[in-house]
This record gives C-alpha cells, sequence and structure tokens, in this order.
C-alpha cells in the first residue's frame, strides 16, 4: 500500500513539475505554472514522508518548518536585483546535498557489506530476510542488500558521479554568487596554467572513479572530491561578469544533473525525472543564451567573456548629455518609441516609473514597446519578471528578434542601464570582445538616450561606441531618479 501510493503521487508530481515547466514559457501562463511547481512539490514531499521507509517524525517536521521559515525570510527581504545571486546560492545547496547523499550512500554501502558478510549461513533464503530485517537496515539499507555485486558496482558510479557534479556545482555556485553580489571581482581571473589546473584536476578525478570502482575505498572518493570542488571554483573564477547570465543556468543544469544522478543512488524515481527537467533545461537554455551572444558554450565555460585578436577600435566624439527637458520635449515629438531595460533599471529599481511612463506614452497615442535581449540583465528572463512585476503589457515586450529590424523607423530609444547589448562594436569591431554577438541595433533610430549613472564602461569593463554617435544623447543620473524627474514634464 504504501509503495503503491508513493509511486502514484510521485507521478502526479511529475506530470505537475512538467506542466509547470512548459507554463513558464509564456509570461500569461507563469503564474499558473508556479502553482503548479508548489502543488507538485508539496505533493512529492508528503508522500515521501508518509511512504516507505518513512520515520523520524519530529526532527522531519523540524527541518521542513525551519526551512519554510527561512525560505520565507529569504522571500521577504531579497530584492528583484538580488534574484540572480539568490539563485545561484541555491544551486550550491543542491550540489552540497549531492555530496552529503553520495557520501552517506558510500557509507551505507560499507555498513550492509558488513552486515551480509556476517549471515549465519545455517539459514533459509526465508530465514536470511527475517535476519536481515532485525539488523535494523532501514530502506535504502535493505535495498542495497538485494543488489548484485555488479548492481553495486553501478551504485557506487552512480553516487561518484553525483559527488562529482555535485561538488562543482557548489563551489562553482558559490562563486558564481560572489561576482553576482560583488563580493568577488566579476572579472575572469585563473591561477597560472589554468586550463591545465583544470584539465590535471579531471584527470585525477577521472583516476579516482576507477580506483573507486575497483576498491570501493574512502581514499579516491575523497580525492575526487577536492579535485571536484577545486575544478567548480576555478572554472567559474576564470569566467566573466558579462557571461554570469550563462553561468547561472549552467549552474542550473549542473545541479538537475546532481539532483538526477541522487535519485539514481537512492532509487527514487521523482529525484531521477526532476533532475533529468531541470538538466535538460538548464542545458537547453545555457545553449540558447550562448546562440545569442555568438559564442560556443564551450567558449564560454573554457574561455570566459571575450577573447581578442588585436587592439580595440578607437572611438571617436564626445559623450553628450540631456536634460528630462530635452528628453521629454523629443518623447512629445515622437510616435514610435522603444525602451530597452538592462541591469541598471533593476539596480535602480526603476521599474515601476517605466510602467507609468509607458502609460502616459501611450495615452498620447504613442507606439511604445520594449526590446528584451536574450541575456539582458544578470539572470534568464530579468527584465521579464520586473517588467511584469510593474504590469507592464505582456503583448509589447518583444524579444531581440522580433523587434530588431523595425529600430530604423523608430523615432525615439531609450536604453534604461543597458551596456553590451546595445553595443555596436559588436558589428563594427572585429577585435572587440563581443565581436559577432547580435545586439539591439538601436542606433538605428532617428534618436537614442540613454539613462546612465556616469561614463563607466559597465559590468563587462567593455567601451561602448552608441555613447558617442552624433544621435545618441546621455541622461545622466539614477535612472529611478531621473524618469520620475522626466513624469514631471509628461502629463
Amino acid at each position: 500500500m504504501e509503495f503503491g501510493f508513493t509511486t502514484a503521487a510521485y507521478v502526479v508530481a511529475a506530470v505537475l513539475f512538467i506542466l509547470s515547466l512548459g507554463g513558464l514559457s509564456g509570461q500569461e501562463s507563469a503564474k499558473r505554472a508556479v502553482w503548479y511547481g508548489i502543488v507538485g512539490m508539496a505533493l512529492a514531499v508528503a508522500a515521501t514522508l508518509i511512504g516507505p521507509g518513512s520515520g523520524l517524525w519530529l526532527l522531519s517536521l523540524l527541518l521542513i518548518a525551519g526551512g519554510g521559515i527561512i525560505g520565507y525570510q529569504v522571500a521577504q527581504r531579497v530584492q528583484m536585483t538580488e534574484m540572480p545571486q539568490l539563485v545561484a546560492a541555491m544551486h550550491s545547496l543542491v550540489g552540497l546535498a549531492a555530496v552529503f547523499v553520495g557520501f552517506n550512500a558510500h557509507f551505507e554501502i560499507g555498513r550492509v557489506a558488513e552486515i551480509m558478510a556476517s549471515v549465519p549461513t545455517t539459514l533459509t533464503a526465508t530465514g536470511i530476510e527475517a535476519w536481515l530485517h532485525d539488523q535494523g537496515l532501514g530502506t535504502f539499507g535493505s535495498l542495497i542488500s538485494h543488489k548484485s555485486a555488479v548492481e553495486i558496482n553501478i551504485l557506487r558510479v552512480e553516487l561518484f558521479l553525483g559527488i562529482f557534479i555535485g561538488a562543482v556545482t557548489f563551489t562553482g555556485s558559490v562563486i558564481a554568487y560572489g561576482k553576482l553580489a560583488g563580493k568577488v571581482s566579476s572579472k575572469a581571473e585563473k591561477l597560472p596554467g589554468g586550463h591545465a589546473l583544470n584539465a590535471g584536476a579531471a584527470i585525477l578525478s577521472a583516476i579516482c572513479l576507477i580506483w573507486y570502482f575497483n576498491t570501493g575505498g574512502f581514499l579516491p572518493l575523497a580525492l575526487m572530491t577536492l579535485a571536484a570542488l577545486f575544478i567548480g571554483y576555478h572554472l567559474i573564477m576564470g569566467i566573466g561578469g558579462a557571461d554570469m547570465p550563462v553561468v547561472v543556468s549552467m549552474l542550473n543544469s549542473y545541479s538537475g544533473w546532481a539532483a538526477a544522478a541522487i535519485g539514481f543512488s537512492l532509487g527514487n524515481d521523482l529525484l531521477i525525472v526532476v533532475g533529468a527537467l531541470v538538466g535538460s533545461s538548464g542545458a537547453i537554455l545555457s545553449y540558447i543564451m550562448c546562440k545569442a551572444m555568438n559564442r560556443s558554450f564551450v567558449s564560454v565555460i573554457l574561455g570566459g567573456f571575450g577573447g581578442t585578436s588585436g587592439p580595440a577600435m578607437e572611438i571617436e566624439g564626445e559623450q553628450i548629455a540631456i536634460d528630462s527637458d530635452g528628453v521629454a520635449t523629443a518623447l512629445e515629438e515622437a510616435d514610435n518609441v522603444i525602451i530597452i531595460p538592462g541591469y541598471g533599471m533593476a539596480v535602480a529599481q526603476a521599474q515601476q516609473s517605466v510602467s507609468e511612463l509607458t502609460k502616459r506614452l501611450r495615452a498620447k497615442g504613442k507606439n511604445v514597446r520594449f526590446a528584451i535581449h536574450p541575456v539582458a540583465g544578470r539572470l534568464p528572463g530579468h527584465m521579464n519578471v520586473l517588467l511584469a512585476e510593474a504590469k507592464v503589457p505582456y503583448d509589447i515586450v518583444l524579444e531581440m528578434d522580433e523587434i530588431n529590424e523595425d529600430f530604423p523607423d523608430t523615432d525615439v530609444v531609450i536604453v534604461i542601464g543597458s551596456n553590451d547589448i546595445v553595443n555596436p562594436a559588436a558589428q563594427e569591431d572585429p577585435n572587440s570582445p563581443i565581436a559577432g554577438m547580435p545586439v539591439l541595433e538601436c542606433w538605428k533610430a532617428k534618436q537614442v538616450f540613454v539613462s546612465k549613472r556616469g561614463q563607466g564602461t559597465g559590468y563587462s569593463g567593455i567601451e561602448n561606441p552608441l555613447f558617442y554617435k552624433e544621435n545618441t544623447r546621455m541622461f545622466y543620473g539614477d535612472a529611478k531618479k531621473s524618469l520620475d524627474e522626466l513624469l514631471t514634464k509628461i502629463s
């Protein structure tokens, strides 16, 4: 009965997770999709608590309550601008869990092996089952006791891979969190002989796999864990801040595969399904984002952001400032307006002001739309979430491929806190670190206003020729304050 109910609940939960993942592909269905995920997870947790091997009720309930309280507090305090680093931090916990589960499985294999070695030889098959039951093996231990030698070796490989992926995910996510939160330098930094060190650690891990497969000892497992922790740390340290959106989705994929490996080790079908869903979706998203940057996944992971073949093109001209009166006059005369949001809008928490500006311009009969680059912000879909939070209509929020051809017919473009995704050097300078990257071609519009704090180069440190073009004016200042001032000029 317990197995039947748990299996059925897991099937329903898996279906809900699939519906949730599918619904998240559209803004209109995203809210419903989130509830599918919540209900699916609640069902999965409940089925696990009352299913086979359940016990330690007080500890389980205390841990669930504690986790719920911590989660609620985090959700209340974390701003939308901090979501990228929060996601990275959550990935690190999944990786750490995979490491702990893997080590527990290793120790359990050893414990069960000792018990099996002491089985009285005089017992019948039925007697052996009763004797093993009296030894307090537990659900997982009982599962191991019924495995053949080949199956035990397969289990060792599964837990080994789970620990390896989990360890890489853990330290990689911690470093990604540090870069996104500004606690670690956003520059790509490697130790001397960086790629050789990564390759050496990977080779050591492969040797440890063979060693562990043949001996089942703890030493190769420990050495591999240290090597994997180093790979995760050094790999992400060697990737620049501008690649963090890809890194976050990549780590999301890693955490999924780590969960799937845990599922195989524990014999938990739901973990396998959910881990595969998260792993594959994260990998697909990483591929899409790399394509949007005209980069290969390997170049992101191994090379970090950029890579020039010569000196960058010299930029001529100067940045010309404009005040709110000038911007307001241009908007009053414009018919077609495109707004390009970036991380600067998130930092300034200016999405509500942007939404109000949009309402007022549309009320005057102007065609206002938003252009979203796939890697805008520091998290996939970051800008879409902020605009949805500010109740900007979904139908005027367009992706790069949908709107790029419309810039020549646009009267005014307002760029709010974006840099690389509107950088013409991607097309004009073959030596630029972002050469070949698809960008929003806003410089083709009649007028471009860039809302920016100052004359800095932004998160990636790459100079932007857009700021020096004749049809560009710099609207300096905090994005929210600048837009709020602009709103006073537009009734």
